[in-house]
């Protein structure tokens, strides 16, 4: 493991920008959590222009307990390099004193103990509360969302993402880019476009039977005596990790050509700086980043990923800012004569109980879940358990899942998809109904029972392990492995795909799985159409409820090499 120090000198040594970041500072002012939010906002204004970068957010209106991943494996040119750090490692690499507000804010050490004591994270109250003062300070800052923002919340779900377009408007966002916005479907997402106060940005996204561009891919702001382009990329593989059959009309893709023409095409109009505002996931951006020339600044989402300090590839630095509302990031930069000479970051922790939440924003926040309160205040049961998602192959949400999934269906083995989304709950916790939606809401979330034979099982297993763990960034499309209940294996991720998966067993009976024996499977978030079954949240809920309180205990299930 190289050091922080190092890290650092090795990145730098490869670019003549220089910068310097506002990470740490809050932490050692904040002794004996005497945190403030003054000490969370300190910046010394840098340059002439100021960008603001939020993602991920996945429709969370309310402060949140958010657990970061215990596993992010890298493969290839990545393992080992950030965002692939993780806990203790994490902390020593960034030089984060243990228990500190930074350890808890960007690791999954001792979390339970530290919610505690530190609190929620995010709201999106408080997030404008740090734009405002932001804003005040900078007037002429752009505000710029990564996307994941219209989806994941029961309240998200029942308005088809109106809540989340409402509070964005109100916050004044500049330009965003899209992923699960999609889910929404064509004639939603197009209902929803048409009437922004700001650009939906993707160069990537095409007419499917023309194959030409089909929104805005680009916009070029005036700001601060600067002409800023701002060029949109969506997510790339829409049409395999999500249902083709709600956007058919439309292709994504990495398209790096076509981001080289396009950021070709605004340095020809003379632009001052090049921002590409992406939901690629941080390994693929900082690929495209070695590949694309002329990019000044990445703002890169989608993979979740909480980095304090810019990632530095030539002279493109990559911003990586959390996701559900629990980091903003401020980027203050000095660009002269068309070129980028410096910078200076801060990644924000939004400490729910020391950033006053935005009366104005609180207000509405509170107008667009009053609705719904009472469904989704209700308490279903509680957890013993600290329940969590974020991890390469278990968490202790998903096992709660495939375990309501496979008492409630009946089935032998279930499936839970690998998605990253989802607060936490700490061991004590009341469990409601908006905390089960919070790790289910989705468009496709119907349940189904079929037949799988032990060929398919591994099948399925190696395709999702390739996506994680292909050593080129490009093959990779996000998330983390597929959740199992009821069957254990193991998995090599250094070896290539078909060689990855070995030592299937049903825990049940402790039998190897037969590849050419049918076994009963459930699972949600299928990509088919017309799939057919109840919603993952009444299943969920009908599980709870009979449980009445939730104790989990380790899951040791998934044996990982090669690591």
């Amino acid at each position: 493991m190289i050091s922080r120090r190092e890290f650092l000198q090795a990145s730098l040594a490869t670019s003549a920008v220089y910068g310097a970041s506002g990470f740490g500072n809050w932490s050692r002012l904040a002794a004996q959590q005497a945190l403030t939010q003054d000490q969370l906002l300190q910046f010394d204004d840098f340059g002439n222009l100021t960008l603001i970068h939020i993602t991920d957010i996945h429709a969370q209106l309310k402060p949140i307990w958010f657990r970061e991943p215990e596993w992010n494996i890298g493969v290839g040119d990545a393992k080992g390099v950030p965002p692939h750090v993780v806990g203790r490692a994490f902390q020593e690499m960034f030089n984060i004193t243990p228990a500190s507000p930074e350890a808890y804010a960007l690791t999954y050490e001792d979390f339970a103990a530290l919610g505690r004591t530190y609190g929620r994270m995010g709201g999106m109250d408080r997030v404008a509360t740090v734009v405002k003062a932001i804003r005040a300070a900078r007037p002429e800052s752009l505000l710029l969302d990564g996307g994941d923002t219209w989806h994941g919340s029961m309240t998200s779900y029942l308005t088809k993402g109106q809540d989340m377009v409402n509070v964005m408007n109100a916050l004044g966002t500049d330009a965003m880019t899209s992923h699960w916005e999609w889910t929404l479907g064509t004639e939603r997402v197009k209902e929803i476009v048409d009437g922004l106060p700001f650009p939906f940005l993707g160069a990537n996204i095409f007419d499917a039977e023309w194959d030409e561009p089909a929104f805005e891919p680009y916009k070029i702001f005036d700001r601060a005596g600067l002409r800023v382009a701002v060029i949109g990329q969506a997510f790339p593989y829409m049409p395999i990790a999500n249902p083709k059959w709600m956007f058919p009309e439309y292709s994504f893709g990495i398209r790096e050509e076509r981001m080289q023409e396009v950021v070709d095409e605004v340095r020809a109009e003379g632009v001052d700086l090049v921002v590409c505002l992406s939901h690629n996931g941080f390994d693929v951006d900082r690929k495209m980043a070695s590949r694309v020339t002329g990019i000044d600044v990445i703002l890169t989402g989608h993979t979740h990923d909480a980095i304090p300090e810019p990632v530095l590839v030539g002279q493109t630095i990559l911003i990586a800012s959390g996701s559900h509302g629990k980091f903003v990031s401020r980027v203050d930069l000095d660009v002269q004569d068309g070129k980028m000479m410096g910078f200076r970051h801060k990644l924000i922790p939004i400490f729910s109980d020391v950033i006053a939440p935005d009366p104005e924003m609180a207000g509405l926040i509170e107008n667009e879940r009053a609705p719904f309160k009472a469904e989704l205040e209700e308490k279903i049961g509680t957890t013993e358990s600290l329940l969590y998602r974020r991890g390469n192959f278990q968490g202790t949400w998903d096992d709660l899942i495939c375990d309501a999934v496979r008492a409630e269906r009946d089935t032998q083995i279930a499936l839970s998809p690998g998605v990253r989304w989802g607060a936490s709950l700490l061991p004590g916790d009341a469990i409601t109904r908006e905390d089960i939606h919070n790790v289910t809401s989705m468009t496709y979330g119907q349940v189904y029972r079929s037949e799988m034979t032990g060929e398919t099982l591994k099948t399925v297993l190696e395709d999702v392990a390739d996506n994680i763990f292909n050593p080129d960034p490009y093959y990779q499309q996000g998330g983390d492995m597929v959740r199992v209940g009821g069957m254990g294996f193991a998995c090599d991720v250094s070896k290539s795909i078909g060689n990855r998966i070995s030592d299937m067993v049903l825990l049940d009976s402790g039998e190897a799985i037969d590849p050419a024996k049918s076994y009963t499977v459930g699972g949600w978030a299928s990509v088919n159409e017309g799939t057919e079954g109840p919603q993952i949240w009444d299943v969920v809920e009908a599980h709870i409820r009979k449980l009445g309180t939730v104790r989990l205990d380790p899951n040791p299930s998934v044996k990982v090499a090669g690591i």
